[in-house]
């Protein structure tokens, strides 16, 4: 028998309030907030929540508050690509993403091949979790999912520097591990990746409820044309989302 998604009375609630279509004009805070909440909502229930990060995330400045995310338990799993594993260690290593100091804005000397140097550095360590059970990486986003036992999906591509040890190369094997994920998952976050959101995505079943983030405003609409009633999508900077998303989790606790 087929069961039908969710749909809520008199347009209420956060899957509720999104559904008059994308735009950067809508109150970003009070819609953030319902997010939190269907989140809180997601976890009393003992549900998963999935998080789908792209790199903007690190160079916004917004990697350590997802690391909060994953520490205090909001986070279940992550699906993400080399690039986002990469600069988040690269953060971690040399206090930089791509190369600038993410706090004082600086392109450090040689800064560019900071990226190249943090892949060295995994590669000889042998893996992430080698990386941070030998103290060499210890703070960031990839360090919380190991210290935690938080699985990751790290999916490659042909464009990727490196890549990284745990990065799966291998594109059917890659999505297979995705497959699985997605359909573990009750609430997915789709976080500044066009593509690695659309992978996941085309893996869920209608019943998910997603929520899709991105400043680019044809991002969030393709992501949300999967047609589920299930999918809200914000238009705003990932760097100003996922840190008020993470004040109101924690403060509500």
């Amino acid at each position: 028998r087929v069961k039908p998604p969710e749909r809520p009375r008199g347009r209420e609630g956060a899957f509720g309030f999104m559904q008059g279509g994308v735009s950067s004009e809508r109150p970003s805070e009070s819609t953030i907030r319902q997010v939190g909440d269907a989140i809180a909502e997601t976890k009393r229930g003992d549900g998963d929540v999935l998080a789908v990060c792209g790199p903007a995330l690190v160079h916004s400045g917004a990697r350590e508050d997802l690391a909060r995310l994953v520490r205090e338990g909001f986070v279940d799993m992550l699906s993400t690509g080399n690039g986002f594993a990469v600069h988040d260690i690269e953060r971690d290593l040399y206090g930089t993403s791509l190369g600038m100091d993410t706090e004082s804005l600086d392109h450090p000397r040689k800064g560019h091949k900071h990226h190249i140097y943090t892949i060295s550095e995994i590669i000889r360590a042998g893996g992430i979790e080698a990386a941070v059970d030998e103290g060499i990486v210890d703070s960031g986003v990839m360090c919380e999912c190991v210290t935690n036992d938080v699985p990751y999906v790290i999916a490659g591509s042909i464009r990727d520097d490196g890549p990284l040890p745990d990065t799966i190369t291998d594109a059917v094997e890659a999505q297979d591990a995705i497959r699985e994920q997605a359909h573990e998952a009750d609430l997915v976050l789709m976080l500044s990746t066009l593509l690695h959101s659309v992978a996941v995505g085309n893996c869920l079943p209608s019943t998910t409820r997603t929520v899709c983030v991105d400043i680019n405003p044809a991002t969030v609409t393709q992501l949300l044309d999967r047609g589920s009633d299930q999918a809200i999508g914000m238009v705003t900077d990932i760097g100003t989302f996922v840190p008020t998303l993470a004040d109101h989790l924690l403060d509500e606790e």
